[in-house]
């Protein structure tokens, strides 16, 4: 399928747009509770394994839905996931000098992240 297919790009922006509405009630959720914003830590761990999910057990279980492929994995995942809030908010903790909050968020986050994509992608290719 063309990559630029209209039915595609529609499916990545309906995605995108309940991707980024699950990210924004995260945040609302958690964001604030700690000195780390968890909503976001979350919100992008929670992504990273949805993606692992579905370049692996989703993309072998239906190879011919590029549709449904593109709506989660660049729509669903790429609005729930956010590397400019996490870069925001790391940035506002180190202004607030909360230099230990800040390196906490770095590495519990890329960490993380990819703790989660290989957990999910090893035990979905079992």
């Amino acid at each position: 399928m063309n990559p630029l297919a209209p039915i595609l790009l529609l499916a990545v922006f309906f995605g995108g747009g309940c991707g980024s509405v699950t990210r924004h009630i995260f945040g609302v959720w958690l964001n604030g509770r700690t000195p780390l914003p968890l909503g976001t830590l979350l919100a992008n761990i929670a992504a990273t394994a949805l993606l692992a999910w579905a370049a692996t057990r989703l993309a072998a279980k239906w190879p011919d839905h590029p549709t449904l492929q593109a709506a989660v994995a660049i729509g669903f995942c790429g609005g729930f996931s956010t590397f400019s809030t996490f870069s925001a908010d790391t940035h506002k903790l180190l202004a607030e000098g909360q230099w230990t909050w800040a390196l906490a968020n770095v590495l519990v986050s890329v960490a993380g992240c990819i703790l989660a994509f290989a957990l999910v992608s090893g035990i979905m290719r079992r």
